[in-house]
């Protein structure tokens, strides 16, 4: 029977897929971390000549940097959630299509 090649280079197209929109979320991931890697000077506390003694507050920067943060993420937001829900997407298919498929393909539940 001449099924079964068939369904595995389906399968393995699926899979190919779906690793590809991981690499394209982890990419977006990536670039967020750098841009904040390239921010992080500018959010130190800036020393002036009258600290007599004080120190910085560790709350302050944590504050900057998670205010930052979210901003970098909202500006992506939009993709990221469109990469989610492709991959998911992805997902469930190539579950469907193994549960329907597998058998008749000889591909064991555990490929997933």
């Amino acid at each position: 029977m001449t099924l079964a090649p068939e369904f595995r280079r389906q399968l393995t197209r699926m899979e190919e897929a779906r690793r590809q929109t991981q690499r394209q979320l982890d990419m977006v991931d990536r670039q967020i971390t750098r841009r904040m890697s390239a921010l992080i000077p500018g959010l130190l506390p800036r020393r002036t000549h009258s600290r007599r003694g004080k120190a910085p507050d560790p709350g302050a920067f944590l504050e900057r940097y998670r205010t930052q943060l979210a901003a970098l993420t909202a500006e992506r937001q939009p993709e990221i959630d469109a990469l989610s829900r492709k991959l998911a997407r992805q997902e469930q298919a190539i579950t469907t299509f193994i549960e329907r498929h597998g058998h008749d393909a000889g591909i064991s539940e555990q490929v997933s």
